[in-house]
């Protein structure tokens, strides 16, 4: 489907060795996938999750992707999945800062990352749009 994939870093599979290429990378990813199902039929509609999961000197943190069939876009099933996700990167993983890229022309997603507390730097990385959210540090009662 190119419209799905318009602004993902993966071509359209030709063929099934190309699908199983593509799951074997992410099986071998340090990161997680989630898998979005309608609530209607349950019927496969995205996925969203982490990729490439660092703890090095600048801390813990993991890059956010997500991808949805256009039949669902703009209905809150996105944002809904992303809450969970980001509480899972914070509390679970005990990430420092979740990270998150886009093109240039994916305003869906970036208003969409902005919604949901996500600050664009003001630099590019690899020429794409660079969003950067941090863990909230609980405020100390005195």
């Amino acid at each position: 489907m190119p419209v799905l994939i318009k602004f993902m870093d993966i071509d359209v599979c030709e063929n099934l060795k190309e699908a199983k290429d593509i799951i074997t990378f992410h099986l071998n990813d340090t990161g997680c996938r989630y898998g979005l199902f309608s609530k209607e039929n349950n019927e496969l509609v995205g996925t969203c999750g982490f990729h490439c999961w660092f703890n090095d000197s600048e801390g813990s943190r993991a890059e956010i992707g997500f991808d949805l069939s256009p039949d669902f876009w703009g209905k809150g099933l996105m944002q809904e999945a992303l809450q969970k996700i980001l509480n899972v990167g914070f509390e679970i993983m005990e990430l420092d800062y979740i990270e998150a890229t886009t093109e240039h022309e994916n305003s869906r997603s970036q208003k969409l990352l902005e919604k949901m507390g996500f600050n664009r730097e003001p630099y590019l990385k690899d020429n794409l749009l660079y969003f950067i959210l941090k863990r909230q540090e609980p405020l100390e009662v005195t």
